[in-house]
C-alpha cells in the first residue's frame, strides 16, 4: 500500500510541476490583435473613362502602397482578375458588361489582410483599402 500511496503522490507532483510549466511558459491563448496594414492610394487610372457598350478593356491603376495581392475593387466587388505589376501599378480586365450602360464606377484598391504569425498567430494586418476614384462611362 505504502508504494501505491507514493505512486500517486508522485503522479500528482507531476501533474502540477507540468502545469506549472505549461503557464509558465505562457502557453494559452494570449495574442495579440492586427495591426493597421498598409493603405493604398490611387493616383490616376488609364483609361479613366470609357463609352458605354463598348467592349472588354485593360485598367490601368497607378498610385502608391499596392501589395502583391492588392485586389482592385469596381463599385465595391473585387476583380479577381487583378494583376500586380509593381507597388505602384496593377492592371485588370474590365468585362464589357460593366460598361454597358452610361453612369460611373467607384474604384478603389484593397490590400488584403494578413494572418499573424508566431507561436500563437498573433498580430497579423488588417485589410486597407483605398479612397475611391472615379470611372465615367459615357
Amino acid at each position: 500500500m505504502k508504494s501505491l500511496t507514493a505512486l500517486r503522490t508522485v503522479n500528482t507532483l507531476m501533474l502540477v510541476a507540468l502545469t506549472a510549466l505549461t503557464l509558465a511558459c505562457g502557453y494559452s491563448s494570449k495574442s495579440t490583435p492586427p495591426v493597421a496594414g498598409t493603405v493604398p492610394a490611387i493616383a490616376q487610372l488609364s483609361p479613366n473613362s470609357a463609352t458605354a457598350g463598348g467592349a472588354t478593356f485593360m485598367l490601368t491603376v497607378n498610385g502608391s502602397n499596392f501589395g502583391t495581392k492588392a485586389v482592385v475593387n469596381w463599385n465595391g466587388a473585387a476583380q479577381a482578375a487583378t494583376a500586380y505589376v509593381s507597388g505602384g501599378q496593377l492592371t485588370v480586365s474590365i468585362p464589357a458588361a460593366m460598361i454597358a450602360a452610361s453612369g460611373s464606377a467607384s474604384i478603389t484598391v484593397t490590400n488584403p489582410a494578413t494572418p499573424g504569425t508566431g507561436l500563437y498567430g498573433s498580430g497579423g494586418t488588417l485589410a486597407e483599402t483605398s479612397a475611391p476614384m472615379t470611372f465615367t462611362i459615357n
